[in-house]
């Protein structure tokens, strides 16, 4: 007989847990903050997959601090057939969650080596890279520099507006830009691989870490790698139509691997001949 703690530990039962909070991000994405009182912890980078009664079932990064795991935190843009109910669920819902499953940002790497990082994120791409943001200001001690370069279409678009200055404290740059400005918006304007041009970073020694829209990763690659930056230093989150989230339904292939299985987190080296490549 298998005891309860034993499929509890197990990332493919299904936990029922509690939304505590709702969190409005933008007009279209929210934040949801589930208590899980048998965390199981994941690494930055990992995904859940969120069930919603009725609704089905879509992967959604974790986005919450790796140090508060019992505090499950998922941010969600309203786009899809899943996506938009759970994006209006309201507090003391159940949701089902699975995981966590998946590969991890190579901070363990970046530790030992004492490397900068550099992130980059694009829209709600910041979500799977603030965790790592955690881990870092939460171990200063073991990482480098760190500089966050983000951007979205327009000012009301930007995630954590609040966190985003809080974030911005030596030895981490925080830099943002936005498509289209509005009456209010004071900062920069134009596309992120403007920012990156003007970053200053040691290739060498700096580990990057990407996630947004996937025309904004191929032109910021193109610039890492002007500037020097092997391939193999280029970490990339993607995004697919990820199912079962064990490699079983084939929903989330891209050349050899499995998203769900041996991603989301790649090299950009393992991917490269792949990545870009329309409806692949």
């Amino acid at each position: 007989m298998v005891s309860s703690a034993r499929l509890l530990s197990d990332p493919m039962t299904p936990r029922f847990l509690e939304v505590r909070r709702v969190i409005h991000e933008t007009t279209d994405t929210v934040t949801l903050q589930l208590i899980d009182p048998h965390a199981h912890g994941f690494k930055p980078g990992q995904f859940n997959m969120l069930y919603l009664f009725g609704g089905g079932e879509v992967a959604i990064s974790i986005s919450g601090e790796p140090a508060n795991a019992s505090r499950l935190e998922h941010t969600i843009r309203a786009v899809g057939s899943v996506t938009k109910p759970l994006a209006a669920i309201r507090r003391g819902a159940m949701v089902g969650v699975r995981g966590p499953f998946g590969s991890a940002w190579p901070l363990e790497e970046a530790a030992r080596r004492g490397s900068d990082l550099l992130l980059i994120a694009g829209g709600i791409g910041l979500a799977p890279l603030r965790p790592v943001i955690y881990e870092v200001h939460g171990n200063r001690s073991r990482y480098g520099r760190m500089s966050l370069l983000y951007g979205a279409r327009n000012p009301a678009d930007l995630l954590y507006a609040k966190e985003v200055v809080r974030w911005q404290c030596p030895p981490t740059d925080v830099r943002t830009i936005v498509d289209h400005g509005d009456l209010q918006w004071r900062g920069r304007i134009g596309v992120l691989t403007d920012l990156l041009s003007e970053v200053n970073f040691d290739p060498a020694k700096t580990i990057a870490l990407m996630c947004g829209p996937e025309v904004m990763m191929r032109f910021a690659e193109r610039e890492l790698s002007r500037r020097g930056m092997a391939a193999e230093n280029i970490f990339i989150s993607l995004e697919r139509n990820m199912k079962c989230a064990v490699g079983f339904c084939g929903h989330c292939m891209i050349g050899g691997s499995f998203i769900c299985k041996d991603g989301p987190i790649f090299h950009y080296s393992d991917i490269a001949p792949f990545f870009g490549i329309r409806e692949l």
